[in-house]
């Protein structure tokens, strides 16, 4: 994944592409910050995953600060935010469906032999190891909690 977003740096900075030459690089130095943070730990680098999760924040943070752009009316900023969401949902894979993530959540929950809201760690844990930046947390852990009985 890095490759492919180092490659598309060089790509957009010769075709003077000005929107995506900074984005990407807002995305490389956030995976740099990441990377430094993981040697902190011990860790080499993040990995794809890890990076997915970094994805899917950037977009969940443009979109909050479109819909604040939008109140205030500052609709240059506003177009901004909403170029990066799509440059950054580009790198990012196909998220499930509402349908595919209820289906999801029975399998895990199932698998996973969770009985009560004591489980729900193991169930969404189990998720996010499956479906890595296709499914929406906030949202799954929600039907989580109410499949078990939260």
């Amino acid at each position: 994944m890095r490759d492919q977003l180092n490659a598309d740096l060089v790509k957009s900075i010769k075709a003077k592409d000005k929107r995506r030459s900074a984005t990407l690089r807002l995305i490389n130095a956030a995976i740099q910050d990441r990377d430094i943070d993981a040697r902190g730990k011990g860790k080499e680098n993040i990995g794809d995953e890890e990076i997915l999760v970094l994805l899917q924040k950037m977009v969940k943070q443009r979109a909050e600060s479109i819909e604040i752009y939008a109140k205030a009316g500052r609709v240059d900023l506003e177009e901004q935010e909403r170029a990066e969401v799509i440059i950054i949902e580009h790198y990012l894979p196909q998220p499930l469906g509402d349908e595919e993530v209820a289906a999801e959540i029975t399998i895990a929950i199932e698998a996973t032999g969770a009985q009560s809201l004591r489980d729900m760690g193991k169930v969404v844990g189990a998720l996010k190891a499956k479906f890595p930046g296709r499914i929406d947390f906030g949202k799954a852990s929600k039907l989580v909690k109410e499949k078990l009985g939260g």
